[in-house]
This record gives structure tokens, C-alpha cells and sequence, in this order.
């Protein structure tokens, strides 16, 4: 079968609808399929030069729902015949598009597609004036253009479904088990006997940084032999961190900025806990799968998107979100208990074994089997 796999997203930069992506297409590969992914993409070099991507449009930077959303926005690409021509060279028998309804790249595909199409929806907020404004107009048509609907978690479909009813498939987030291993070596300068607290994810306010500095700052002084290291691109926002740490005067807070995909695992290994203090709107957590593939116990913000992954007091410890107190709270406890962290890693690598990409991949594919591919 000759697929299509569809990104809103600038395929330059690191982030959770990419990855997908990039590791379904690499699942269907394998499985004999041929896959080409279609993208906007900012910095081509960073790709590898091969027949595997066709990149449409030119992405900027966008901020939306308390992010950097990097995409195109030129209604141009939706009204030329880049789009149509691409899909009429390639004849896929099957095109997948990440956030099917996002302009203007996904829903000109959506548009000019005459083959089977599916969309899987990643997104979960609390509202969207987009969906909103643009359904009677434009977007209930697409939508309902649609073969198939998929959802990455429970909190992403009834965030779709508020505004688009109808039949949603929910197939998770995989994590690549090879990769994320407990067998890696950890980055050795912070193999130094202090207990080291991960943050991994970029510096926008959602993600919750500034809450887990208020944490660290009250359990800092219990355990001065503890680090906090954050771990992710540091874009325009990392001086207000730097700001907080100097005014609190905080020790042992090292900020890598960005980390390669090769050496991320070594970080997590490095880790004694991993934290995800995020104050809402993630429909899914994967970097709590990255981190319980490393066997690492989970201090998580208790929101839907991660208590499907996380099962407090088994392999982490949920709290409220922008709880700075139960959030000290939860990390003291498992840093003055080690056995209960092994316990926590040990279950939460048990628990990850259910998502790794190849089971993920063969349920989409299984999907794409149970509907009427020659249908169109």
C-alpha cells in the first residue's frame, strides 16, 4: 500500500506530532508499505535528502493556546495546485493527516484528496474559536470528508468531538523501547551522588517550569544534595527562568537547552525522578513514556492527558496541578525513598510495553484494514 502521512508542523524542529509521524512512517516501512510524509519544513538540511518527504509551504512561528506553533499560514498553498498536483502524481492508496482540520496545508489535502483519507487528532484544549468559527463555513464539510478518525488519547477526542461529533478510534502515542532503553549509559558528570529531578519539554508557562522551581525551592533545603535539570530548547523564554533562579538564589539548576535525540535517553538514565508539571491542555504524555521506558518513577500533574498513563502510587505520584506544596510533597517522598523509586521504575517500564511503536503502528494499520480502502 502507497501511503500518504500528512504534518501541519515544521518537520525541522522536535515535537510530538513529528515524532508520530516520523515513527509510524518508519513502522510501515518495515512492514513492506511504501510511506512518503508530507510537511512544511523551515531548514531542509536538517532532513535526510531522499524520496521519502515532499514538503509543501513555508512554515513560520505562531503563537497560539499558550505555544509556538510553527506552520504555514498563506492561504496560497491552499488555493494553487501544489497541493492537487502532488496528490494526483503520487496516487496514494491511503493518505493520513495529523490535525486534519488545520490550515492551510492539512485541509488542502483534505480538499483535493480522492482517495481514502484519515485524520488523527492530537490536540486536547479547553475551547477553540478556530473550530468554532470556521465549522459551518468550511470545516464540518472536511470533517465529514473523512474516512476515518482517530484520537491519540480520551481528552483529545472529546476535545474534537465537542465541536465534530462522530466515531473516533483511540490509538495512542508509541515510544521507541529500543531507544528508551534502562540498559543506557547515563551522562556521567551528573553520576556524582546527588539526586537529580528531570524536567524535559520546552520552556512555554503551560509546561509548568515555574511551578516546579516554587517545588524545588521548598525541597532544596531537605535535600541540598538535590538537581534540578531541565532539559529542552531554551527559546526566548529561558531569561525569566534565569530571573527566578537568581532572585531565589537556587543551587544546582542546570538548564542544557536543547539535547540530541541520541543522548536524551542518557539523560533520563541519569535521572532519580522525572517530573512533569504541566498545568493543562497535554492530551497525551510522551515524555512520561520516554521516561518510564528508562524505568524511571513519575511525579505528574494529575490532568487527564497524563493520568492515563500514570497510576498514582504505583508507577508515579500525581498531584494537583500549580500545587507547588503537594508537588514538593510528592518529589521529598521519593527522594528520601529509593527502594519506592526502583519499585515505581519497574512498573512503569512494565506499563510502556503496551506502546512501543510497533504494537501502535500495527493497530493504525489495523485500522486502515477494518474501512473500505477501495471505496474512493
Amino acid at each position: 500500500m502507497k501511503i500518504a502521512l500528512v504534518s501541519p508542523y515544521d518537520y525541522a524542529f522536535p515535537g510530538g506530532v513529528n515524532e508520530h509521524v516520523s515513527r509510524l512512517g518508519e513502522s510501515f516501512t518495515n512492514m513492506g508499505h511504501t510511506v512518503k510524509i508530507i510537511a512544511p519544513c523551515s531548514r531542509r538540511h536538517k532532513v535526510p535528502e531522499n524520496n521519502d518527504f515532499i514538503f509543501l509551504g513555508r512554515p513560520i512561528s505562531i503563537h497560539a493556546s499558550g505555544s509556538i506553533v510553527r506552520a504555514p499560514v498563506s492561504p496560497w498553498l491552499f488555493f494553487s495546485h501544489q497541493v492537487k498536483n502532488v496528490l494526483e502524481r503520487e496516487c496514494f492508496d491511503l493518505i493520513h493527516i495529523h490535525e486534519p482540520l488545520f490550515p492551510p496545508l492539512c485541509t488542502a489535502v483534505v480538499h483535493y484528496a480522492e482517495t481514502v483519507i484519515v485524520g488523527t487528532f492530537h490536540a486536547s484544549r479547553s475551547r477553540s474559536w478556530g473550530y468554532w468559527f470556521w465549522k459551518p463555513i468550511c470545516l464540518k464539510r472536511w470533517f465529514d470528508k473523512l474516512d476515518g478518525r482517530i484520537a491519540v488519547s480520551k481528552p483529545a477526542m472529546e476535545f474534537a468531538s465537542r465541536y465534530f461529533p462522530g466515531d473516533y478510534a483511540i490509538i495512542p502515542n508509541g515510544v521507541d523501547l529500543k531507544h528508551f532503553s534502562a540498559d543506557v549509559a547515563p551522562i556521567e558528570e551528573y553520576c556524582d551522588g546527588k539526586l537529580n529531578i528531570m524536567f524535559v519539554g520546552r520552556l512555554e508557562k503551560r509546561k509548568g517550569l515555574g511551578h516546579l522551581l516554587g517545588a524545588y525551592r521548598r525541597i532544596k533545603r531537605e535535600f541540598p544534595h538535590s538537581r534540578l535539570i531541565v532539559v529542552g530548547p531554551d527559546g526566548n523564554l529561558r531569561r525569566d527562568y534565569d530571573r527566578i533562579v537568581a532572585r531565589w538564589r537556587l543551587a544546582d539548576v542546570v538548564f542544557t537547552g536543547y539535547v540530541s535525540d541520541d543522548d536524551l535517553p542518557r539523560y533520563y538514565k541519569a535521572a532519580d525522578i522525572f517530573c512533569a508539571p504541566a498545568t493543562g491542555k497535554e492530551s497525551f504524555g510522551i515524555v512520561l513514556l520516554e521516561a518510564m521506558a528508562v524505568s524511571k518513577p513519575i511525579v505528574a500533574s494529575d490532568i487527564e492527558g497524563y493520568a492515563n498513563l500514570v497510576s498514582h502510587g504505583v508507577n508515579g505520584l500525581l498531584v494537583k496541578p500549580k500545587d507547588e506544596k503537594a508537588l514538593a510533597a510528592a518529589l521529598s517522598q521519593l527522594l528520601e525513598d529509593k527502594a519506592l523509586r526502583e519499585r515505581m521504575g519497574a512498573l512503569g517500564r512494565q506499563r510502556v510495553e503496551d506502546y512501543s511503536w510497533e504494537r501502535v503502528a500495527q493497530r493504525v494499520m489495523d485500522y486502515y484494514q477494518s474501512l473500505d480502502l477501495k471505496g474512493k
